[in-house]
């Protein structure tokens, strides 16, 4: 039984902590104590190299907070995350911070209107703690391990990587992945895992991803690894702090969307400067590919850049517009969404919804006369093949 005093920390400070310590957020390789703070928050760099706010631990809550005021130098104290002790910390020191300040250093904003400001106020409080520490988290060493090991089965020279969402996965992903393979020996798609539940499930959006890699692209050149998207890659320096990860991770290569959130920021009449001008110094290099649309003229999926044909003849892969179809049950088109991925999503997201399925299957589907027992995932792959025949419309 310990005798040390406890800070108690939830699992996506546990998460960040975890991600530091095995150097993917290189060169942070510690809490800053508040000297180094207060020069990162003032210029945007740290050991010469971009990162845009201040790395530090201060956990909310009235027995943290009665904690941090008695620590000294050089005590040890036990990290307690969901009831079980994860780590440990040596004091180098504790100082105030003001937790307004630190909100709009991540978003931009202070906004309690922004889920961003919201989730991280819960969570954020006003004593910091800085020195090294120690703690327990498998997932990351274990995404470590299979990266090399994926480097050193397929000989990869030049590895590419992407960080997406996939909420759900649609025909634009579909060819960004595609696009970024053709130019690589290997892809490593970084799945955003999210600490808050945000449109579908991890689970369900990781198998509709596993079903397109397994059955229409190589899938010894693609690597899907989970993404916990802690809040230090929620602010508006996201991109600076994905290029930092994927370069950590071995990546040579960051393949990003001209539609992406964090680059419309310093995107202005195609020239990027800002964000890639820090990515000079990362190491790494930033790929954009253009925004995607189905255009009902050239019947196809193209890029805004190259269609000649006007904004009223573009479909848009608008993800939550897509998503509101798939919560409703509804089958999104083809178009939109791989009838496959479609399928996959509605039999996770809907488990035995209808009744008497098999018999349904069998009233309304031409088949072999064979009594087969059939899944839900096959009858929506059935029903959007009906919904695809056109003879009679």
């Amino acid at each position: 039984m310990s005798n040390n005093k406890s800070l108690y920390i939830d699992i996506e400070a546990l998460s960040t902590l975890a991600l530091v310590q095995a150097g993917l957020i290189s060169p942070v390789d510690k809490l800053m104590n508040e000297a180094e703070a207060k020069e990162v928050d003032r210029t945007q760099f740290y050991k010469g190299v971009p990162f845009p706010f201040a790395f530090v631990l201060a956990p909310k809550g009235n027995k943290n907070k009665k904690v941090l005021q008695t620590l000294e130098s050089g005590e040890t104290v036990d990290l307690i995350s969901e009831g079980n002790k994860v780590g440990e910390l040596t004091v180098e020191e504790t100082f105030s911070i003001d937790p307004q300040q630190r909100l709009y250093n991540i978003y931009g904003t202070a906004d309690p209107s922004h889920p961003g400001v919201k989730n991280t106020t819960s969570r954020l409080g006003e004593i910091a703690v800085s020195g090294p520490y120690h703690v327990e988290y498998p997932l990351i060493e274990d995404n470590i391990k299979r990266i090399e090991q994926m480097i050193t089965k397929t000989g990869a020279k030049y590895v590419t990587s992407m960080m997406i969402a996939a909420n759900p996965l649609n025909r634009a992903h579909e060819r960004m992945i595609r696009q970024a393979i053709t130019d690589a020996d290997l892809l490593v798609i970084f799945l955003r895992k999210p600490f808050t539940q945000e449109g579908l499930r991890y689970d369900i959006r990781y198998q509709a991803l596993s079903r397109f890699i397994d059955n229409f692209i190589p899938r010894n050149r693609v690597l899907i690894i989970p993404f916990e998207n802690t809040y230090i890659f929620a602010g508006y320096n996201e991109l600076i702090l994905d290029a930092i990860l994927a370069k950590n991770y071995g990546c040579h290569q960051l393949v990003v969307g001209k539609n992406h959130g964090g680059l419309g920021l310093y995107y202005d009449k195609n020239r990027l400067n800002s964000v890639f001008d820090h990515c000079k110094d990362i190491d790494i290099d930033i790929k954009t590919v253009d925004e995607y649309v189905y255009c009902d003229t050239c019947k196809t999926l193209v890029s805004t850049t190259t269609c000649p044909h006007g904004q009223h003849h573009h479909v848009h892969y608008h993800s939550e517009s897509i998503m509101k179809l798939i919560q409703s049950g509804l089958i999104p088109p083809s178009i939109l969404v791989r009838k496959e991925v479609s399928a996959n999503i509605l039999a996770s997201l809907f488990p035995e919804r209808f009744n008497k399925l098999q018999e349904m299957h069998y009233s309304l589907m031409p088949g072999s006369g064979l009594l087969e027992q059939q899944s839900e995932e096959q009858f929506y792959l059935k029903l959007i093949e009906l919904y695809q025949t056109s003879s009679l419309t």
